[in-house]
């Protein structure tokens, strides 16, 4: 029953690989989901943030306002943190619940927690395994200007307000390295499943 944590910088193939994995059968956990379902209208979380940030980071509807928080907290570390710290503990106690529901299903199964912040938030919890998606920042930062339509700037933005490749790398079990084709890093994928399986 491996817990694997996934993580890897912005534009790294994360998705691609998480994906392969969830069709070899792993049950994937995804914590940007996790973050999204936590801040729900009436949440005690979207309260906090409310709280601590302005009414104005909630929307008429009642929702989060997403680009005004981001705005708000981009390129304010002491910002980051005080919305981290209203945040994280809820993801971390809802993920841990998706764990043990999916253990307690199917003690064999192989549970893979999709996570971009594990450096910055998650490194320390006991995972069996941590896999690194990677492609160098250039790479990474073509692929933000080429598929998702952002400036180079913003694109050179997003990479620089992550953790360094090299910090990520340190806490790899294993790297996946997406810099060529899908079908590349898909053969790495399922190398690692066949790895998986076999525990």
């Amino acid at each position: 029953m491996p817990l694997v944590a996934l993580t890897g910088g912005i534009a790294s193939g994360k998705s691609t690989i998480a994906r392969r994995l969830a069709e070899h059968g792993a049950v994937v956990v995804d914590a940007d989901a996790l973050v999204r379902e936590v801040q729900q209208p009436g949440s005690p979380v979207l309260g906090a943030i409310a709280a601590e940030f302005g009414a104005a980071m909630i929307r008429d509807d009642g929702s989060l306002d997403r680009a005004a928080l981001g705005a708000r907290v981009f390129g304010d570390p002491a910002a980051v943190a005080r919305l981290n710290a209203l945040v994280h503990p809820a993801v971390r106690a809802e993920s841990a619940r998706r764990f043990a529901a999916a253990f307690a299903e199917d003690p064999g199964a192989v549970v893979v927690y999709d996570v971009p912040l594990l450096v910055e938030a998650r490194v320390d919890d006991p995972w069996d395994l941590v896999v690194v998606a990677h492609a160098p920042a250039s790479v990474r930062e073509r692929r933000l200007v080429e598929l998702r339509g952002l400036s180079e700037a913003d694109a050179a933005a997003r990479i620089r307000s992550q953790v360094s490749d090299q910090e990520r790398l340190a806490v790899a079990d294993v790297v996946i390295d997406t810099t060529g084709t899908v079908e590349e890093t898909l053969r790495q994928v399922d190398e690692l499943w066949a790895r998986l399986s076999a525990r």
